[in-house]
């Protein structure tokens, strides 16, 4: 190795390890001042347009953990926001802006719904028909998310589109086009919503802990084992570590021999991958069949926010994840408890966000307080 290569190959490595390097302790005040500044000003907000302060706060958290049937739903909305913030925090930490996680999601699990559909009559009934139906149906998810991600991938590293903009419009290609099919060929006869028929009875996650026909806690597990696995590949990996350096330092990583383009584009279908699996665990999971995505849950731009509070990191998107499933499930709770404005807690969460958006602020009181790193 030439000492030339040799000093870029150790710029790389201190790039790759200030990116990849982060204070848990300064994660968690930012994540803790972030989120109780938003309770405070949200309660202050709610005080001053005449409503009970006490019963909004009170109502959100019951709504999230005050029953077994809401810890539930908590569960589910935390499960989809952990696998899509994942999805997200992948791109975004290797330097690429993956906003159409949405439509990777609506893609993934229109393409497990017709796996299973198309297969069910060639496959055995039972648990095993099941199994099997759910594995196909997922690696479908994997293989329709993952392709349809690499699309402003390659228009990005071959044509120098901006990946903001084609995955932005990706997300509204792919709710329109799968909205079509559903709707004017997948709609059973006499159907009165553009709906897909109900997958086989034994396709489904068994429910486990909590009663629950929208949630099982295999999912839980399958998301965090998705986010386990994301962290090693990201950081314990020459692949992950191809993928980072690349976004941060893409001269330096050409220098010492990465392909960038080829980069650019496996960042984006592994990001889209997960978003896929997202998808899949949306429709057998939840769903049971296949509707009009537009009236889905915006799970891909809400995890935007989920990354954000994580600094993009796959294990703090794990407690952000489950942050938002809670503010969620709360505020659902509130939309049909008391009459409240329902934009009181989208003015709470956009709270959240707009603390995030300004970490160093959080960053230099946590010096001050002698928490976190030395920023070295």
């Amino acid at each position: 190795m030439s000492s030339a290569t040799g000093r870029a190959r150790t710029a790389l490595d201190r790039a790759a390890d200030r990116m990849l390097q982060a204070s848990v302790l300064e994660r968690l005040a930012i994540a803790v001042a972030s989120t109780s500044l938003a309770l405070v000003l949200g309660a202050v907000i709610v005080a001053a347009t005449g409503y009970d302060a006490v019963a909004f706060l009170s109502a959100l958290v019951y709504g999230a953990v005050g029953t077994t049937s809401n810890v539930a739903f908590m569960l589910r909305q935390s499960t989809m926001l952990i696998l899509a913030g994942v999805a997200v925090a992948i791109a975004f930490r290797a330097g690429v802006f993956n906003i159409g996680v949405q439509g990777q999601f609506v893609v993934g699990g229109f393409a497990t719904t017709l796996t299973i559909l198309f297969l069910a009559p060639m496959v055995p009934t039972g648990a095993v028909g099941g199994v099997t139906l759910v594995v196909l149906g997922t690696l479908a998810a994997l293989v329709a998310g993952g392709a349809y991600a690499a699309l402003p991938g390659i228009m990005k590293a071959y044509a120098g589109a901006n990946e903001v903009i084609t995955t932005i419009m990706l997300n509204f290609i792919a709710s329109g086009v799968v909205f079509f099919l559903v709707d004017g060929f997948l709609r059973p006869e006499g159907a009165s919503a553009p709906n897909t028929e109900p997958f086989p009875s034994y396709v489904d996650l068994p429910s486990v802990i909590f009663d629950s026909a929208t949630f099982s806690v295999i999912g839980l597990v399958v998301a965090l084992a998705t986010v386990l696995c994301v962290y090693v590949v990201m950081t314990r990996t020459r692949f992950g570590y191809d993928l980072v350096t690349t976004g941060h330092q893409e001269s330096v990583a050409a220098y010492s021999g990465v392909d960038t383009k080829r980069t650019i584009v496996t960042t984006m279908t592994f990001s889209g991958m997960v978003a896929g699996l997202t998808g899949a665990l949306f429709a057998i999971m939840v769903l049971g069949y296949y509707s009009d995505p537009n009236t889905f849950p915006r799970f891909g731009f809400d995890a935007i926010a989920v990354s954000l509070l994580a600094a993009n990191n796959p294990l703090g998107v794990v407690p952000a994840g489950l942050l938002f499933g809670g503010l969620d499930a709360g505020g659902q709770y509130i939309g049909f408890t008391l009459d409240m404005p329902p934009e009181l807690v989208d003015g709470v969460v956009g709270l959240v966000v707009l603390f995030v958006a300004a970490p160093e602020l959080f960053r230099m009181a946590g010096r001050r307080l002698g928490l976190g790193s030395d920023g070295k």
